[in-house]
């Protein structure tokens, strides 16, 4: 009977394709994958289902957290010694491990019919983007495979009623035999041949059992993957309905732009939302009007500011109303100002731990940017990145940029000096150095009306230029060299150089150079951050100051923490306002209207006590966007820094390799392609002294090196050797000429 079962033919249908993997089991177990060189190999549950290979940490994590999938349609399998194979999808390679040579064989059969299967239905996908004759073949195919596996039933339907009735009557017949003949040899032949024809009989109806429930089986398939496709027709079909609606929105508000753009430019929105109403309403009273405060004043500038109350407006969002506010002034308007979607996340950071101090401990007095690093201890954003990032709160130059009074846009000046500090306050992992000739640009003019391009000028000592230029009537340059040293206990940052600001309708240049930014707990503890030192703010067009002072923290101060205080003078050196607040949080200020001389201090200190009005507020700090702490803790503007962008240079801090690995959390390729980049730019440095040296033996001039849209000058207002934008870089965007760049990456 076995072998009748196996003669019978397979019926197989012309032209008919099932994607099996829909139909196998998905396979399930443990294996060890590679992690990194500190953790080897650790164990993982794998899940095999519908061409994916999924893995996490243990079985209870399927139900919330995937650590990685594997696409096996294009994914390539190769088996080594000792239980071991190799995946590799999208370039990337995954080393894996089983316990035994027979788990790993079974695997490897799951794995490739697996991708044998996932690459069929691939290739029947309906991935083309043809709409009508592709569901109209899709569904034609069905049918005639349904059809045809039904006129199978049929026949095999009349097969078993002539075999019923042959069966029967050749029971008959033997029946009729055996009452003829009463041997006993007849008798037994006759029993066999009776019972075959009975398991003969069984045999058929079992197949045509078998053959119904595959047709139930096959038209409950095909219902659901009709389903399923119909779905997603409608879906992609709605999708492009709504784009092509977008996308018509889009040009009509492209073509009012364009004819009317005043009408568009009337309110500037704020970054985290638009300003409350009962702002718009919100008075300013004159001086007599208020109730005063009291703030001390000690010789060394250390402010006691005492106060009954606080009347402060502000924006929501972190925005502050103008105080200098204008009738005339059309910010109320309710137009909207287009502005490009940017990203407002980032891959989570993995959670790789490493002892800095087994590092660190070898590098005490030693300069930080001669140390090569791991990326485990960066964040994915270049030096040049967050230089840029000191952009986060431009719209306190857009408001300074309006000011009548030179004193209040002092106030505002200083309020963004102090805001750049505010996405430091939890993110103790360095950027990265930039490469010799390294850029960076941030084209924010459809959002808040600057671009700015950056440009690594140097490399030992690491150095960077800036230079940023808005159409809301402000330019902001600045040449900063890094100077950090490892102390044992903390690691201090000391940025050297000048910060240059001038306003467009006054004319007005400010100049302001940072603090010392110092990072704690380097040997044991949870590292923490700190800003401390003196800001002096010089005014050189009216020789207004405005001298700041970030308090280091103390343990046994009872001041509050990160606390900012100062005084703005004018030319005569008469204090005029009063600012306080803390540089990860907001800055207030309060205008004097009298000053006296106190009782001196404990320590003999004069004070000088001031009667201020009421404090408004300045700046706020915007919150940080859900899920920082597994984003590094960026700020908005951050999260967008990294952005992939069109046009760029090539040689732009977004096309960086390590970056970009460690930004996608694949840190061990990261740190592959780092110190690739870190020895092609010591050889490029080597080759430079050797050109040098022959120049110099041959009593040829000695060029060093030239930054491409930066030369050094002296400043004409502080006399200081800088690099000053020489221009040419967006106008070799323009023209997406970018002949000049070197190869860096």
């Amino acid at each position: 009977m076995n072998e009748l079962v196996r003669s019978l033919p397979s019926p197989t249908l012309p032209g008919l394709h099932l994607p099996t993997c829909l139909l196998l089991d998905t396979h399930k177990g443990w294996l060890f994958k590679w992690t990194n060189y500190l953790k080897g190999y650790q164990r993982r549950w794998f899940v095999l289902s519908n061409g994916l290979l999924s893995y996490y940490r243990t079985q209870a994590e399927m139900a919330h957290t995937c650590r990685g999938t594997i696409p096996l349609a294009t994914a390539h399998i190769e088996v080594g010694d000792t239980c071991h194979l190799v995946l590799t999808s999208e370039g990337r390679h995954y080393h894996l491990k089983a316990t035994s040579e027979a788990e790993c064989q079974l695997w490897v059969t799951a794995l490739q019919q697996a991708k044998a299967n996932a690459t069929l239905l691939m290739h029947h996908s309906d991935d083309s983007g043809d709409e009508g004759p592709v569901p109209q073949e899709d569904r034609a195919l069905t049918q005639g495979v349904l059809k045809t596996l039904a006129g199978k039933l049929e026949d095999l339907s009349t097969c078993n009623e002539l075999i019923g009735k042959h069966g029967a009557a050749l029971q008959r017949s033997l029946s009729e035999l055996e009452e003829l003949r009463g041997s006993a040899d007849n008798t037994d032949k006759v029993k066999a041949v009776n019972e075959r024809a009975t398991l003969f009989r069984i045999t058929s109806n079992a197949m045509i059992n078998a053959c119904r429930d595959f047709l139930d089986v096959a038209e409950s398939h095909s219902r659901r993957w009709q389903k399923a496709l119909q779905h997603e027709r409608e879906q992609r079909h709605h999708l492009e309905e709504t784009i092509e609606q977008l996308a018509k929105q889009h040009n009509s508000l492209e073509r009012a732009w364009r004819e009317n753009p005043a009408s568009y430019t009337g309110v500037e929105c704020s970054r985290e939302g638009d300003a409350s109403d009962e702002n718009d309403e919100a008075e300013f009273f004159d001086a007599m009007e208020e109730s005063p405060a009291f703030i001390t004043v000690t010789a060394r500038g250390e402010i006691q500011h005492k106060r009954s109350g606080s009347n402060q407006s502000m924006m929501s969002g972190g925005v502050p109303t103008d105080w200098t506010h204008n009738e005339n002034d059309t910010s109320g308007t309710n137009h909207i100002q287009l502005r490009r979607t940017r990203r407002s996340r980032i891959p989570d950071k993995p959670n790789y731990s490493l002892n800095l101090w087994s590092i660190m401990k070898n590098c005490i007095g030693k300069d930080l940017s001669k140390i090569p690093m791991p990326v485990n201890f960066n964040e994915p954003l270049s030096m040049l990145q967050r230089l840029s990032e000191d952009l986060e709160y431009s719209e306190l130059l857009d408001r300074a940029a309006r000011c009548d009074s030179p004193l209040e846009q002092m106030c505002l000046v200083a309020a963004f000096s102090v805001s750049s500090y505010s996405t430091t306050v939890r993110r103790t992992a360095k950027p990265f150095n930039p490469l010799l000739g390294e850029t960076y640009e941030l084209d924010r003019l459809e959002e808040y009306g600057y671009r700015s391009i950056s440009e690594q000028v140097s490399h030992h000592p690491p150095a960077a230029a800036h230079h940023v230029t808005s159409q809301r009537g402000w330019t902001l340059r600045q040449h900063i060299a890094i100077d950090s040293k490892f102390r044992g206990k903390y690691i201090s940052v000391m940025p050297l150089g000048n910060i240059h600001l001038q306003f467009h309708s006054n004319g007005n240049h400010y100049v302001w150079s940072k603090v010392t930014s110092t990072v704690h707990n380097i040997i044991v503890g949870k590292l923490w951050i700190d800003q401390s030192g003196d800001i002096e703010i010089v005014n050189n067009t009216t020789k207004d100051t405005c001298r700041l002072k970030f308090s280091p923290y103390s343990y046994f101060s009872r001041d509050v923490p990160r606390k900012v205080t100062g005084v703005v003078e004018d030319r005569e050196g008469t204090a005029r306002y009063i600012l306080s607040g803390t540089w990860d949080d907001k800055m207030e200020s309060s205008r004097i209207v009298d000053s006296s001389q106190g009782c001196g201090g404990s320590e003999g200190k004069q004070k000088t006590v001031y009667q201020t009005l009421q404090s408004k507020l300045l700046w706020k700090k915007y919150p940080l966007p859900d899920n920082a702490e597994n984003m590094h803790f960026f700020s908005s503007l951050a999260l967008t820094l990294n952005e992939p962008e069109e046009g760029v240079a090539p040689t732009d801090s977004r096309l960086r390799p390590d970056q970009r690995l460690m930004e996608a959390g694949l840190w061990d390729e990261a740190n592959a392609q780092k110190q690739r980049l870190e020895e092609q730019q010591r050889l490029d440095r080597k080759r430079r002294e050797a050109q040098a040296h022959q120049a110099l033996e041959e009593g040829q001039d000695i060029e060093g090196y030239q930054p491409l849209w930066f030369e050094k000058r002296t400043d004409e207002t502080t006399g200081e050797n800088t690099y000053i934008y020489r221009g040419g870089y967006w106008e070799a965007k323009e023209r997406q000429d970018w002949s000049q760049c070197p190869d860096i990456f």
